[in-house]
């Protein structure tokens, strides 16, 4: 069984950074896509970046251009986002995803498309 476990989350000011981590067990890690989604209270969850198999290639969402980055460690098993420049409208659960894909499609941002879901970590952008 494939089982995502966020971390890193937590309260930062506005224009302050946070690094999000997410570890991945029970799986073959570096066969999965990953990404990273958010949702804010009252709203969709929102796709924010995905990463390649071997993390080679990204894709961001509009909320995530030049100010997010997303990587991963195959080694370890783990993928990151990496928050800078946030703002009070970044406040949200964020939630990191893998895919089985045959393709090694990457570029995915509807939620339905990813198979395993992480329980989420809150980050709240605040002064």
């Amino acid at each position: 069984q494939v089982q995502l476990v966020e971390s890193g989350g937590g309260l930062v000011q506005p224009g302050g950074s946070l690094r999000l981590s997410c570890a991945v067990s029970g799986g073959t890690f570096s066969t999965y896509p990953m990404a990273w989604f958010r949702q804010a209270p009252g709203k969709e969850r929102e796709f924010v970046a995905a990463i390649s198999r071997r993390g080679g290639a990204t894709y961001s969402g509009d909320s995530a251009k030049g100010q997010f980055t997303i990587s991963r460690d195959n080694a370890k098993n783990t993928v990151h986002l990496q928050m800078d420049r946030l703002k009070p409208e970044d406040t949200a659960v964020y939630y990191c995803a893998a895919r089985t894909s045959v393709s090694g499609r990457y570029a995915v941002t509807q939620v339905y498309e990813y198979d395993y879901w992480g329980q989420g970590t809150q980050v709240t952008v605040s002064s």
